[in-house]
C-alpha cells in the first residue's frame, strides 16, 4: 500500500493537491462526499501503537484500525494512509492534505480551538523511557524539574507544553521530530529520559531488544494543579460536526459492545486504557 503525499519538517509540502476544505453548509458535508468518494485520507504519524504502517505496507494500529471499522459502519469502505510529522497534521487537515487525523492525537483545549473531534476511544497515562537503572532517579515531570534533568519530547506533542509549563528551562526540552529518534536521543546520552505513553514506550521497546533503556512507572502529567488526562480521538476540520456526530454515534456502539477494545488488544491496549470520557470535557478543560 502506498504512503501517499508525506508531510515533513513542521512545513506543508508544496505543489500538492488538496481538496476544497469549504464545509459547505450546516455540519458541513464531508461525509457525503467520502461516501460519494468511497476512500477517506487518513494522516498518521507513524508512531506505535497508534498509526504505522506495518511489514506488509499496511496502514494499522490503535487509531486506523477503530477508523476503518467506524468508516465502514458509514458506508466507506477504502482508505488511503497519508504521512505526516506529528506536528505537520494538523496544518495537514486544515490544508485538505487529508480528510481525518487517525493518530491517536490527544484532545486539548489548545488544538479544539483548531479542529473538531472525536469523543475519545482510549486514555492512556503517560511514563518516562530512562537509561538502565534510573541513574536520575527520575519518575514524573516533578522530578524532572528538582533534578534538573533533560527531558526528551516529541515536536508539536502535548508533552512539549507540558515540560515548558511547569518550569522546565527551552535548553533541557530535547525535541525530537519522531518516536525512534528520540528513543535513540536517550541511548546516546543527548536527553535523560523520553516522554512518552506506556503504550507507545512499550510497543517501540519491543523492537529494540537490548536497548539498555527501561520504562518508569506511569503517572497522570499535573500542570498548574491540573491533571492531563492522555485521552485520543479523531481529528476533523472544523465546521464537520455532521461526521463527527455520525462517527460518535457509531463508536458508541462499537465501545459498548467491546468491538473497540478487541481492535486495540493486538497493540497493547486493555481494559485500563478504555473511556468513557467526552470531547467537551477534555475540549473545556473539565474532565478531572
Amino acid at each position: 500500500m502506498s504512503l501517499g503525499l508525506a508531510v515533513g519538517g513542521g512545513a506543508l509540502a508544496s505543489g500538492c493537491t488538496s481538496i476544497s476544505v469549504a464545509a459547505g453548509g450546516e455540519g458541513g458535508n464531508l461525509l457525503d462526499r467520502l461516501r460519494d468518494s468511497g476512500t477517506v485520507r487518513m494522516g498518521f504519524a507513524n508512531e506505535r501503537p497508534f498509526g504505522f504502517i506495518d511489514a506488509e505496507g499496511n496502514l494499522t494500529g490503535e487509531a486506523p484500525e477503530i477508523g476503518k471499522a467506524v468508516f465502514r459502519r458509514l458506508g466507506i469502505d477504502s482508505f488511503e494512509p497519508k504521512l505526516a510529522d506529528f506536528s505537520s497534521l494538523i496544518p495537514g487537515l486544515k490544508a485538505g492534505l487529508f480528510d481525518v487525523i487517525a493518530a491517536g492525537m490527544y484532545i486539548t483545549p489548545e488544538r479544539c480551538a483548531e479542529i473538531e473531534f472525536t469523543n475519545p476511544d482510549y486514555n492512556a497515562p503517560a511514563a518516562l523511557l530512562l537509561r538502565q537503572g534510573n541513574p536520575l532517579d527520575l519518575s514524573d515531570l516533578d522530578s524532572i524539574v528538582e533534578k534538573r534533568a533533560r527531558i526528551g519530547v516529541l515536536t508539536g506533542s502535548v508533552e512539549q507544553g507540558y515540560a515548558a509549563e511547569v518550569g522546565v528551562p527551552n535548553g533541557r526540552i530535547i525535541v525530537f521530530p519522531d518516536q525512534s529518534s528520540g528513543i535513540d536521543g536517550v541511548r546516546a546520552g543527548r536527553a535523560d529520559c523520553l516522554m512518552l505513553t506506556r503504550l507507545s514506550l512499550v510497543s517501540a521497546l519491543g523492537e529494540r531488544p537490548g536497548s539498555g533503556l527501561e520504562i518508569g512507572e506511569t503517572f497522570i502529567p499535573v500542570v498548574k494543579g491540573e491533571k492531563q488526562f492522555g485521552a485520543g480521538g479523531f481529528g476533523f476540520r472544523k465546521g464537520e460536526t455532521a461526521i463527527v456526530r455520525e462517527f460518535n454515534r457509531e463508536l458508541a456502539a462499537m465501545q459498548d459492545s467491546g468491538e473497540v477494545l478487541r481492535a486495540v488488544r493486538p497493540f497493547g491496549f486493555s481494559q485500563d486504557e478504555m473511556t468513557g470520557l467526552t470531547a467537551q470535557q477534555l475540549c473545556t478543560g473539565t474532565a478531572g
